[in-house]
């Protein structure tokens, strides 16, 4: 009996993670929208989503100032664990200049 529970409950994660990984999904590696980067940071991938295997997207929303600094950012979708390194290393992006404030989704993909 004690198999047959440690079995369901692993059935009942995963099947809860594939879940919100495909709420989740929705588009290519760094998806950006109409102000191109000139600068980029890449996140760290946390050594505790490695060793817990915890993969997916994260999906990031961005205020950009006129002169291309990220104004604000926050996290729209994604694992807890791995929103924290995106939002850090989105503040450190440049975008090109426009002659207003523009907001933008991008998009990040963790994988194993």
């Amino acid at each position: 009996m004690g198999t047959w529970v440690r079995w369901r409950k692993k059935l009942i994660v995963g099947v809860a993670t594939i879940a919100f990984a495909a709420s989740v999904a929705g588009g290519q590696q760094a998806e950006e929208g109409k102000r191109k980067t000139k600068s980029k940071v890449n996140p760290v991938y946390p050594d505790l989503a490695r060793r817990m295997n915890i993969s997916g997207k994260v999906k990031i929303e961005v205020v950009i100032a006129p002169d291309g600094r990220v104004k604000t950012a926050r996290a729209v979708g994604g694992h807890p664990v791995l929103v924290q390194p995106c939002l850090e290393a989105v503040k450190d992006w440049r975008f090109e200049a426009a002659p207003e404030e523009t907001t933008q989704l991008i998009e990040f993909t963790f994988s194993q």
